[in-house]
């Protein structure tokens, strides 16, 4: 009966902080940001998050702007708060005044991005605001300082311990293949029919980080070819009239292309974790894969060969590997 009670009361706090919210003027966001971070009902807290989310979705560049200066002035840090606090704990180290200085140099719009996330959704919003965020920092640095905040938390929740992998193959959802088809950055596929080349033989291979909050957003993928040998080049992985072999028979797994999806969680590292699990992942489905490799493409390359007057028309294999390892080492 407890239970029901509850459940019944949650549902009469909702309904009444959603007639209270519906039945006014919709604030502007600056306020709404403001009843966010003093609001004490987990429910309020909800529809006020909703409501900071919905009003952002709706602004232009200029409006997104105001609020990310927002979040950079008005619940910035406060450094004499601060100050006060590290002193405290300096002089007497304990776990009240060790609190006390954590909690001083957590920006409040720490705390305000946190509440934001408590909805259904937000995570892929708050992902989407990031990228905003980025690209209106380049010609705006101010604002800069608080994609730091932005990417500590995102490292947190984006944490590999959180990640999903999953296969992607010609019979994955059809909104999951057009997102691949779409985000895919190294070599580009031009049509389903390019898409079913590359996903549907044997001895082909995709894979994805996805996140629980975004189950319907890859993260990165990569693919992979399995071959019987170290392939010398990708137009053999991916001429339209290549022999296809058994996955049993393959020794070799190439992975040949690797794509971040969500610009808005750049700088954020997926792809050293991807690649070690599809590894494992494959050695455990195939036991006779004994070599790992990859190929990829070197952009600018052949271009800074040229402006060196560097002749590639037909090198020995051991001054194509000296030159190519001094242009990625000293050159980019």
């Amino acid at each position: 009966m407890s239970y029901f009670a509850d459940l019944i009361s949650t549902l009469f706090e909702r309904a009444s902080s959603l007639g209270k919210l519906s039945g006014r003027k919709q604030a502007p966001i600056d306020t709404l940001c403001r009843e966010l971070l003093t609001s004490k009902g987990e429910v309020s807290g909800a529809t006020l998050a909703q409501a900071v989310l919905n009003s952002y979705a709706a602004s232009g560049d200029a409006d997104k702007l105001a609020f990310f200066f927002q979040l950079r002035d008005e619940f910035d840090l406060d450094a004499n708060t601060a100050k006060t606090a590290l002193t405290a704990y300096q002089q007497n180290p304990d776990k009240k005044t060790y609190a006390a200085f954590m909690h001083a140099v957590d920006a409040p719009r720490l705390e305000l991005v946190r509440r934001l996330n408590q909805v259904s959704g937000a995570t892929a919003q708050l992902v989407a605001m990031r990228q905003d965020l980025l690209r209106l920092a380049i010609d705006n640095p101010e604002i800069a300082i608080v994609d730091h905040d932005f990417k500590n938390l995102f490292l947190s929740w984006f944490n590999r311990g959180f990640l999903v992998i999953r296969p992607i193959n010609w019979t994955s959802q059809a909104h999951i293949l057009e997102k691949i088809i779409a985000y895919e950055a190294v070599h580009e596929i031009d049509s389903w029919d390019d898409l079913r080349r590359r996903l549907q033989p044997e001895d082909c291979r995709c894979f994805a980080f996805f996140h629980p909050s975004m189950p319907d957003e890859p993260l990165i993928f990569v693919q992979v070819a399995l071959t019987d040998a170290v392939s010398n080049s990708i137009q053999v992985i991916l001429s339209d009239d290549r022999n296809a072999i058994s996955a049993a028979s393959a020794t070799t797994a190439t992975f040949y292309s690797i794509s971040n999806c969500q610009q808005g969680l750049a700088g954020i590292s997926f792809g050293n974790s991807l690649i070690k699990t599809v590894v494992q992942t494959l050695s455990r489905e195939l036991p006779d894969l004994s070599v790992f490799v990859t190929l990829s493409p070197m952009p600018g390359f052949v271009s800074w060969c040229v402006g060196l007057n560097i002749q590639l028309d037909s090198p020995e294999p051991d001054d194509l590997r000296r030159i190519a390892a001094h242009y990625l080492i000293n050159a980019k």
